[in-house]
């Protein structure tokens, strides 16, 4: 007797049938705000900078620090690039977010950066922690 599950119906359909639409992807993308589109972006980078900061359930299990600090100057570039296109409405709790995060980073650092040196403060200016 085998391990392998019986192929379904779905697998069985032509590659074509399987292939994304990606006609139906750019109208989907078509409708989505600017903003929208941004503040997502910048929720993952966050997300995914907390989780290299080790800041998650599961903790150091993906502690990365040089991970971490690419991807809070990746945040910090996109909203300083960004300040003045999305609100303040929007802009003030990821700001919060950033700085969080590069307080975290400080403090899991070994050799803390010099103010002004940590991940993103070329943007944000000096965090001090």
């Amino acid at each position: 007797m085998s391990d392998t599950p019986p192929a379904s119906a779905e697998s069985a359909e032509s590659p074509e049938s399987a292939a994304p639409d990606f006609d139906e992807m750019t109208r989907d993308i078509a409708e989505v705000p600017a903003v929208e589109v941004i503040v997502t972006v910048a929720v993952n980078l966050m997300s995914a900078a907390a989780v290299k900061l080790g800041l998650t359930e599961e903790g150091d299990k993906y502690k990365d620090l040089d991970e971490a600090r690419k991807l809070v100057t990746a945040l910090a570039g996109l909203l300083d690039a960004s300040a003045t296109e999305i609100s303040s409405f929007h802009a003030a709790p990821l700001r919060d977010g950033l700085k969080s995060l590069q307080l975290a980073f400080r403090e899991a650092s070994i050799v803390p950066d010099e103010p002004g040196q940590g991940p993103g403060e070329k943007y944000t200016g000096p965090i001090y922690g």
